[in-house]
């Protein structure tokens, strides 16, 4: 007779915070990822049209939509990044690695797709 697992559904561990993201981004230590970061928040929030939050201890989001998966439902921003120590989490090791028209390109079709399938 085959076991049945039950999957245990638990509060998301990375919520929406009232952290200042502004804050956040101004304890970046190394000056070129502060900057990069400071940019792609600009951006972002250009794209967008949102105001910025932080979502944990570490990554900036804009706007909000739900994912439900097997382990239930839960928010999370449509658009995002993490200006972590050893790179900048787009997965890009600093913003001068990419080409900017391009990531605005690319952050604009992912807003604009997310917000048309999920508000």
């Amino acid at each position: 007779m085959a076991r049945k697992t039950t999957v245990r559904k638990s509060a998301p561990k990375t919520t929406r915070t009232s952290a200042s993201v502004a804050d956040y981004i101004a304890a970046v230590v190394d000056n070129k990822r502060r900057a990069d970061a400071k940019a792609v928040d600009k951006m972002m929030r250009d794209v967008s049209g949102e105001k910025r939050a932080m979502w944990g201890p570490s990554i900036i989001g804009y706007g909000e939509w739900v994912n439900v998966n097997t382990l239930g439902a839960a928010p999370w921003p449509k658009i995002g990044f993490s200006p972590r120590k050893a790179s900048l989490v787009l997965y890009v090791n600093k913003l001068a690695d990419v080409d900017q028209k391009v990531l605005r390109e690319l952050t604009t079709k992912s807003w604009k797709r997310m917000t048309a399938k999920y508000g």
